[in-house]
């Protein structure tokens, strides 16, 4: 499976004091970068979050936002009735001990500290929570990445095609190119060089004819393409290694083009650079 570097997720869960929304997304870079953004409050999580993306993730601008929003708990919220007893058990004490003493109001024991009660989320909880919606993420995160990186492999294949049918066309005009320029060479040659024996202009046809030659370029071009198409089937982490096989075919494209004597195969040069222009883009956004 190939991965591409763009991607998106979201996930969230409730409490009774709040909701928490755990947002992924992704675009290309060189190597890894995690920013995450999130309440201070959740800090404290931020190591193990981070090495869980780290995990899955080998390239890309990683940026994770966490928000945590609180509820109105203005009506969830109830008397400690524990603490409420010990205050009516404390205030007869007193008063039984100081009969001239105030009794407690009822707005004395609202204010009293842990009297009212409203619903909060453990510190434990928080964090299982919180790396369970991570790992939510990530899976979302991880799909969303492999339907792009399918339908880059698909672009990429058939441009992969189209250069080896642009390869196998320009083979046939090689040999007829070269012997048609060799002819018109010799014709040149023979007539600049009145005084000069066959053999001196036989020796500069084959010089000439050995540097318009470009049965390497494309014997190179087809060994590229096929490490390419292996690569593609391999999966994994590939663009590094996509993107170093596109400055081999533009070279081996380049040569082509600059060596070609016949209009065809500079045609066809021209195509196959266009293509590897197309494909070199997109692999920048595969991991």
């Amino acid at each position: 499976m190939i991965l591409s570097m763009t991607g998106y997720a979201n996930t969230s869960a409730d409490f009774a004091s709040g909701s928490l929304t755990l947002e992924l997304r992704a675009v290309n870079h060189r190597y890894l970068d995690i920013q995450l953004r999130m309440p201070d409050e959740l800090r404290s999580f931020e190591g193990a979050l981070r090495e869980m993306i780290a995990a899955q993730l080998q390239r890309g601008k990683i940026e994770c936002r966490i928000n945590y929003a609180a509820r109105d708990t203005q009506n969830a919220t109830t008397l400690n009735r524990a603490l409420l007893q010990q205050l009516t058990s404390w205030n007869k004490e007193v008063q039984s001990a100081m009969p001239d003493a105030r009794a407690l109001s009822v707005a004395d024991v609202l204010r009293w500290n842990g009297m009212l009660q409203t619903p909060a989320v453990s510190a434990d909880e928080l964090r299982t929570t919180l790396l369970e919606l991570m790992h939510a993420a990530l899976q979302e995160f991880t799909a969303s990445r492999a339907r792009e990186g399918q339908t880059l492999q698909d672009f990429l294949s058939v441009r992969l095609e189209k250069i080896e049918v642009l390869r196998a066309e320009v083979m046939p005009h090689v040999p007829a190119a070269i012997a048609a320029y060799e002819a018109r060479l010799i014709s040149r040659l023979t007539d600049a060089m009145q005084n000069a024996d066959d053999e001196r202009i036989r020796q500069e046809i084959t010089l000439f004819a050995s540097k318009i030659d470009v049965d390497e370029e494309l014997s190179r071009l087809a060994g590229h393409l096929v490490e390419m198409r292996r690569i593609l089937k391999q999966g994994g982490a590939v663009g590094k290694r996509l993107d170093f096989l596109m400055q081999e075919l533009n070279r081996e494209a380049n040569t082509l083009g600059s060596k070609s004597v016949d209009a065809e195969v500079s045609r066809s040069a021209m195509e196959m650079k266009i293509l590897i222009e197309q494909m070199r883009e997109q692999i920048q956004n595969l991991e």
